[in-house]
């Protein structure tokens, strides 16, 4: 067990075990249970005082309905970042794990590793989908074909080109057409086509509002262009609605956030972001993730890797009350899995 510089062996120990116990009982622990737990030879009178040092600390605080402690943030971090001890799967875990995953398809792994993950830990489970190699927008012409249509010529990553024939609203002149395509291409050249449609899709309105007719048409037409193509989704989440089994979360108007968050899926996917550059587990604890909606969950991650290369990210979501001796082997064996996985049906 590592040592932390701010504390004794013995406050420590009594952090240690006050955090395991609440992660069990979900309960406040008071100190006639801390010495009845802890294995040391200390009175209630004594675990008090050293109790009393870590809540001025900021590693415990005390409910207004009850003489115990619970862990906060700052408890729960240094309890993982020192105290934790984190015990490896066993073979048999590991052998199941991979066979979970050996035993679907390309199309279908992420979704598997996704809820094989929130099966494990009874908690919602995430994959970052693999990032794929970027569609930029280059350059996009306009041809009027007959009984309105337009014929649309879309090139992307220097060479590549698309062709669709969209029905404007009305009839365009040659000269509109041109003056559209001259906006769009300003607009947009060399941004990644996902951020283009999203862009389009959500600014039309907007638009037409605000803009002049001439910039208005072009968004229309854009947006015609881009409105049924299939944007990339960003990650796959299962098992959401076992969080809702946690009196952690219960709060009504808790999990409506939570779900807000997920069904937005822009919270995660930053969050998820973050950990792609990182080695290993990364662990984001209440409030350190930056989003109020997370501020009762901890987020488990690590990332996967194909050719040495990571391409995504994958983790538990659970409240902070969680077994992380438990979900960290999991989400760190899983991510090495799946890369594998990935990896060999190439």
């Amino acid at each position: 067990m590592a040592t932390h510089p701010e504390l004794n062996d013995r406050a420590q120990l009594l952090l240690k075990t006050l955090i395991e116990r609440y992660i069990s009982d979900g309960q406040p622990v008071g100190s006639r249970s801390l010495s009845r737990d802890s294995d040391l030879n200390l009175s209630p009178a004594t675990i008090r005082n050293v109790i009393a040092d870590l809540e001025e600390l900021g590693l415990v605080t005390s409910p207004h309905t009850s003489a115990g402690r619970v862990p906060t943030v700052s408890g729960y971090r240094l309890f993982i970042d020192f105290l934790l001890e984190v015990k490896p799967l066993n073979t048999q875990e590991v052998t199941q794990i991979r066979r979970d995953l050996d035993t679907h398809d390309p199309d279908s792994i992420v979704e598997a590793a996704s809820k094989l993950l929130s099966d494990i830990t009874k908690m919602a489970g995430v994959v970052m989908l693999p990032k794929r190699e970027a569609s930029s927008f280059r350059h996009i012409e306009f041809l009027a074909l007959s009984n309105s249509r337009v014929l649309v010529i879309l090139v992307t990553n220097e060479q590549e080109v698309q062709n669709k024939i969209i029905h404007p609203s009305k009839q365009f002149s040659a000269s509109e057409l041109q003056q559209a395509a001259n906006y769009l291409n300003a607009m947009f050249e060399g941004k990644d086509l996902v951020a283009v449609r999203k862009a389009v899709l959500k600014d039309l309105k907007v638009a037409e509002e605000r803009v002049h007719r001439e910039m208005a048409d072009a968004i229309e037409m854009a947006h015609l262009t881009f409105q049924n193509e299939e944007i990339h989704e960003d990650f796959v989440l299962r098992g959401e609605t076992n969080l809702m089994e946690f009196s952690d979360l219960s709060d009504v108007d808790r999990l409506r956030q939570l779900f807000d968050a997920f069904n937005q899926k822009r919270t995660i996917i930053h969050l998820l972001d973050q950990c792609l550059g990182a080695e290993g587990v990364q662990i984001f604890i209440g409030e350190e993730s930056g989003y109020e909606p997370l501020g009762s969950c901890s987020v488990v991650t690590s990332p996967y890797s194909v050719d040495n290369n990571i391409i995504g990210v994958l983790g538990v979501i659970g409240p902070t009350r969680m077994k992380y001796e438990h979900v960290i082997p999991i989400v760190d064996v899983t991510a090495k899995l799946l890369g594998a996985a990935l990896n060999h049906q190439k």
